[in-house]
């Protein structure tokens, strides 16, 4: 009886997490480079006093969709989608080195480059800083020029630093809480000299919104199975009791 009641109940707890994970996917359906959570299921054994241990458990195991989104033109010098694979180079908030395929960049007031969300962007020496400008561009490359104030015309731009592109491609990587994606165990990615950036564009969120719903749904359902499980174990439970008393 025991059993039944702690798979009962490790089943409604990975089907919470995966609903609560399906809602943050829902919720940033138009976040820029979003890429959505996903919920894989493991079996898990039950461990504990008085508990068979080869009796399974559902858990959740949350990964990361890693398909792209769709691209969109927007004409805006500082927006950049990244093609392919690779990753932008980030500083995250602990100060290490993070990842994420955000590409609405913008210079803050201390003229460091940033992303929408407000993580400085990584160049070949660390956060990258923009002088005053009057144009600033980015290459195919990632390349960051800028034109200086009062500039002769004719002369071409000034290259400042180049964006860091990295690819995961051989290393294990993992989706943080910050939306972030980290090195597992710590360290950084090597620059890839092949990425590139299409300028005037951005990456949309890859999240399938009509997918989610359905995947809602199916996730109620399964969450009220779990339910009724319990409510069956608590009747069993109760009529063996009531062989056992007096009368």
């Amino acid at each position: 009886m025991d059993r039944l009641v702690y798979t009962a109940l490790s089943g409604l707890k990975g089907q919470m997490q995966a609903q609560a994970t399906i809602a943050n996917n829902i919720a940033n359906a138009s976040t820029i480079g979003y890429r959505a959570d996903r919920v894989n299921f493991e079996r898990l054994l039950v461990q504990g006093d008085g508990h068979d241990s080869r009796q399974p458990s559902v858990e959740t195991v949350v990964d990361m969709d890693r398909r792209a989104g769709a691209i969109t033109q927007t004409g805006r010098g500082l927006d950049i989608a990244i093609t392919g694979e690779a990753w932008l180079a980030v500083q995250a908030a602990d100060g290490s080195e993070a990842y994420t395929r955000r590409g609405d960049l913008r210079v803050a007031p201390s003229g460091v480059l940033e992303t929408g969300d407000g993580f400085p962007v990584m160049g070949s020496g660390g956060p990258i800083t923009v002088p005053p400008h009057d144009k600033i561009m980015i290459a195919a490359d990632g390349s960051l020029s800028i034109v200086p104030p009062g500039a002769d015309p004719t002369q071409p731009p000034q290259v400042i630093d180049q964006i860091k592109l990295v690819s995961d491609a051989g290393s294990t990587t993992v989706k943080g809480l910050d939306n972030l994606l980290h090195v597992r165990g710590g360290g950084a990615l090597p620059q890839d000299l092949d990425a590139t950036v299409m300028s005037g564009a951005l990456e949309g969120s890859n999240v399938n919104l009509t997918q989610a719903l359905v995947d809602m749904i199916e996730n109620q359902r399964s969450y009220e199975v779990q339910a009724n499980l319990l409510r069956d174990a608590k009747a069993m439970d109760e009529s063996s009791a009531s062989l056992m008393r007096i009368s």
